[in-house]
């Protein structure tokens, strides 16, 4: 019998690593064909995107360089990819069965992605943020809006819940 404590350090296995590498969650979940597909579209984005020498730029602080290496289009899909992974690992290990649960991930791959669009040409200070700070910086925020979201859909349907009972 799975206790209270091993599903949720199975839901949070599962979130880390699908962080670590689209798929491999999956893979825990016993989910191969999806695993294997998520994978292959992870390596095929990155390597089109030129991800891994964008990230390795951008740690360097060569942003103008990263911003100059990446090929937006391919990874405009990035986002959308990487924060489904996510999710999907965390439902397939028991978790997202509140309402509204996904919003906050759903958010946060928009925000990522608006992220990235804006990214070669929004500086703070005069400083660029590049194509891997920017959508990292829009992390929280995606995050934030989708759950103030769903915290605002779930007070809404509290109250028309008890109104229903009157």
């Amino acid at each position: 019998m799975e206790t209270k404590l091993t599903k949720k350090s199975k839901k949070l296995e599962a979130v880390l690593w699908s962080i670590a590498l689209p798929g491999f969650a999956q893979l825990l979940n016993h989910r191969y064909i999806k695993g294997i597909l998520f994978i292959g579209l992870e390596i095929l984005i990155n390597v089109m995107g030129n991800l891994n020498t964008v990230i390795i730029l951008s740690f360097h602080l060569k942003i103008e360089e990263a911003i100059a290496q990446t090929n937006y289009l391919w990874l405009m899909f990035y986002p959308c990819l990487y924060f489904f992974t996510i999710w999907d690992a965390y439902k397939d290990a028991g978790g997202g069965e509140k309402p509204f649960a996904y919003l906050p991930l759903a958010f946060t791959a928009y925000f990522v992605t608006v992220g990235v669009i804006f990214s070669p040409n929004l500086t703070i200070f005069g400083h660029f943020i590049g194509p891997v700070w920017m959508p990292i910086l829009s992390t929280p925020i995606g995050l934030a809006i989708g759950g103030l979201i769903r915290w605002f859909l779930l007070k809404i349907n509290a109250d028309g819940e008890s109104e229903e009972v009157i």
